[in-house]
């Protein structure tokens, strides 16, 4: 089949290519700009169209001889969002009825009860563009889903934010509601398997996860996943969806003009209302993922992937679940940094040499007082402080521990990554990097990763933040130092680094 995908650069549309791809599919994707897709992994594997859906006169091109059409845009976030998103599913199907695509597919939100309502402006407006989808003469399948569970989903954003940041929150009456949430995983399954589907399939379906929950009891839940204390949730009826919007907006750092009809939205139950689709896209091997196995995927693949990004090589069914570099620059969590760089005037051997000589007996290369410190603050803590030192002064190894930390990943010459084994409300690694500079020289990279664990790390990241450029900033500074000094220091490289 060859596959049109739209919102290649968004959420979905960013997973879907890659595995529509695997499935052995032609995979073409229309985009405003070619560029935009220029770095992804799966690139050279797919065709870039480009074209402008509120610009019709861009289409004909990027519909010519294609099977199945994939509807995965939206303009939420834009002032007048409902018209925009009228204008370009009409621009959409017209060109899909003119080029002869055989089957639309589009993924769309909740339909809300007869009864609960005048429905909010993101929920009416994924309603229309789903009937004029359905009314475009081309056959159609409407997938129609809740709360997406998976890193970079802005419902899930929204929801981590919160839990992770409130230890107590009062909370408008919506949070009392009834949610089906799906994970990522399998509204990615569906969406692969619909571009099969026999002709006489023309409808909509709802999709949902095995677990129904109130948005409360999702954040009680994600918290006991996160390792984080029950939640002290109080609602009232003051908040109305306009004030949690802007309380969303505050606390999370999903932009408030999406937060603000997302949260509109939950003032509606969003249950789903059968299961039908399973008589066409047989529910996934081992069945569909519960709420609190997709959070922990996400939260895993978000963990791991901070630190090094890997989805591009990644594989299985749980690769959609971490966050790609496409998505928004509010999604994937909380990762605060530290980078250091440092031109050196030394080959990247020496450098390395130095860079592997790190903690034990050759300490860490900066403010000695401060790193015994935090040594002993650990032990009071219960933790295991600087005591353990290292098995060799010269030579590292993959999973040895390294005072209070452990060797995660070495490249010999190139990278030593450490990962924080002290009593910490988070996780925390260390990078070192030397790097070829050309002509005998070479350049240091570091990079320290903390990732808090509800408000006491973020609490803790702010009251060790001043103290960084001293510690880590001296750190670099000596290491760079170390490896120029090194060829006439022997081969120990201690002697330059305390300077």
């Amino acid at each position: 089949m060859r596959c049109l995908v739209t919102g290649a650069t968004g959420y979905i549309g960013g997973r879907l290519a890659p595995l529509l791809l695997a499935e052995g599919h032609q995979v073409r994707c229309l985009a405003r700009h070619a560029g935009r897709l220029r770095d992804v992994p799966w690139a050279a594997r797919a065709e870039i169209a480009e074209g402008d859906l509120r610009r019709p006169e861009t289409l004909p091109a990027a519909f010519a001889d294609v099977d199945v059409a994939y509807y995965l845009v939206h303009s939420l976030g834009q002032a007048g969002f409902e018209a925009a998103d009228r204008e370009a599913a009409a621009a959409f199907a017209d060109a899909a009825r003119a080029a002869g695509v055989r089957r639309i597919v589009y993924l769309g939100g909740p339909e809300p009860k007869a009864d609960d309502g005048l429905p909010s402006a993101h929920l009416r407006s994924r309603a229309e563009v789903g009937r004029i989808l359905l009314d475009s003469g081309v056959p159609t399948v409407v997938l129609r889903a809740a709360v997406i569970i998976g890193s970079g989903s802005a419902s899930f954003e929204m929801l981590r934010h919160l839990t992770e940041r409130l230890p107590a929150m009062v909370t408008p009456r919506w949070v009392r509601n009834r949610i089906q949430p799906i994970a990522v995983r399998d509204v990615l399954h569906y969406l692969v398997g619909c571009a099969t589907l026999p002709p006489h399939v023309d409808r909509a379906f709802d999709i949902g996860g095995p677990d129904v929950l109130t948005f409360g009891d999702m954040m009680q839940r994600y918290a006991r996943v996160a390792g984080l204390r029950r939640r002290i949730i109080l609602p009232v009826r003051p908040l109305t969806p306009s004030l949690s919007s802007h309380w969303v907006g505050l606390i999370t750092p999903v932009p408030n003009a999406i937060a603000r009809p997302l949260v509109e939205s939950l003032v509606h139950e969003a249950v789903a209302h059968e299961h039908d689709i399973a008589a066409y896209v047989p529910d996934p091997p081992g069945g569909l993922t519960g709420f609190d196995r997709a959070v922990e995927l996400a939260l895993t693949r978000v963990r791991d992937a901070q630190v090094e990004t890997r989805w591009s090589t990644a594989s299985g069914p749980d690769a959609p679940a971490e966050p790609l570099p496409s998505d928004p620059k509010w999604s994937g969590g909380t990762a605060y940094t530290d980078v250091r760089e440092r031109a050196v005037h030394a080959p990247a051997d020496a450098l390395w040499r130095v860079i592997e000589g790190v903690g034990g007996e050759h300490g860490w290369y900066s403010f000695p007082l401060a790193w015994a410190v935090r040594g002993w603050l650990d032990r009071l803590a219960g933790g295991v402080g600087l005591r353990r030192g290292r098995r060799d002064p010269h030579r590292l190894r993959v999973g040895e521990a390294l005072d209070f930390w452990r060797v995660e990943e070495i490249v010999p010459g190139e990278l030593l990554r450490l990962r924080a084994e002290m009593r910490l409300p988070g996780r925390a690694w260390l990078e070192m990097r030397a790097e070829p500079a050309g002509d005998g020289a070479s350049r240091y990279v570091q990079r320290a990763v903390f990732l808090p664990r509800g408000l006491p790390g973020h609490a803790y990241w702010g009251a060790v933040f001043p103290f960084h450029a001293i510690v880590f900033g001296g750190m670099a500074r000596n290491i760079a130092r170390g490896a120029e000094a090194l060829p006439s220091a022997a081969d120990d490289p201690s002697r330059a680094l305390h300077s």
